[in-house]
């Protein structure tokens, strides 16, 4: 039975943030891959003499940096172990979470949505969330239960682990990093930087779907899903 992976990062995530929408994101390859992974990072950054030590993420973009993100953008959708699944919360704001929930409740319930339609009920699943909070890992635990119970797994055979990690010791989660982060951006209509809007706009041409709609639902490259608050009872 193959075995994969799971790396998920979140953006706008926070309850009083300001912004209208939440992302939540995930790339998912099998379990041999990481190494292969953390090579071909580190080459790109020796391409653009950046050190193997600084991570890359979303906000750091500047143009000086474009052709290294670039080049982490195409290795990703050129390397076909690769999968992307993205959940935008479109009206964050708009629901009063704690009539009926803590908002961390309600947080977790989006990552089963996230997770759920991305897990092969016939492989072994590893899934690693980048560090919240330091009160992470009781809702952690339970969302780990609440997966595997969907999917009769109740001895925590197939979906096997759940568990926090800093995004700064995994190599994969720079590219989980930039794409939430463009995803966000493009949804919260920003348009300050020219850099960070020729990087999506690069994206999307290379994934041929737009950060603004639903992909196909079996879209297993590159999946975007836009969930309204509306159409889900918490």
């Amino acid at each position: 039975m193959e075995t994969y992976n799971i790396y998920c990062d979140e953006s706008c995530h926070l309850e009083f943030d300001n912004s209208p929408i939440m992302v939540l994101g995930a790339i998912w390859l099998p379990n041999d891959k990481n190494i292969e992974i953390k090579t071909r990072i580190n080459e790109i950054k020796e391409k653009y003499g950046i050190t193997k030590f600084r991570e890359l993420k979303w906000t750091k973009l500047s143009p000086s940096l474009y052709n290294c993100y670039k080049d982490i953008i195409d290795y990703f959708f050129d390397d076909d172990d690769l999968h992307f699944r993205c959940l935008i919360v479109d009206n964050k704001q708009s629901f009063s979470h704690k009539k009926t929930q803590s908002y961390d409740d309600w947080y977790f319930k989006m990552y089963f949505y996230t997770l759920h339609n991305i897990i092969d009920p016939h492989s072994i699943t590893n899934i690693y969330i980048d560090i919240k909070d330091t009160c992470s890992r009781r809702k952690i635990q339970k969302l780990h239960d609440v997966l595997c119970n969907s999917f009769d797994d109740f001895d925590h055979s197939r979906i096997k682990n759940i568990q926090a990690v800093r995004s700064e010791s995994i190599a994969v989660m720079q590219i989980v990093d930039l794409l939430i982060g463009a995803a966000a951006y493009s949804n919260r209509k920003l348009t300050s930087s020219e850099t960070k809007l020729k990087l999506i706009q690069h994206i999307q041409n290379r994934a041929k779907y737009s950060f603004l709609k639903n992909t196909l639902p079996r879209e297993r490259k590159f999946n975007i899903f836009h969930l309204q608050l509306g159409e889900y009872h918490a």
